[in-house]
């Protein structure tokens, strides 16, 4: 996987995940419909969902250093 390829789908995983956990603890209430809201597995998914992302990040961010 090419390294603009890995570092999109971190982002869009950590703010998915992010969005995911603040929605299932209840700090953010948007949108009001949710069926996510203030729940907390969603939380949990959440957060898993953003460190996977995290660990992309961090994946694209070492195949673009030099090995030396």
């Amino acid at each position: 996987m090419g390294g603009r390829v890995l570092r999109a789908a971190g982002m869009l995983l950590l703010v998915m995940g992010t969005l995911w956990a603040l929605q299932g603890l209840g700090v953010v209430k948007w949108p009001p419909d949710s069926f996510m809201l203030d729940r907390r597995q969603w939380a949990l998914y959440g957060g898993l969902t953003a460190t996977a992302g995290a660990v992309l990040l961090w994946l694209a961010h070492r195949k673009g250093k030099p090995r030396g």
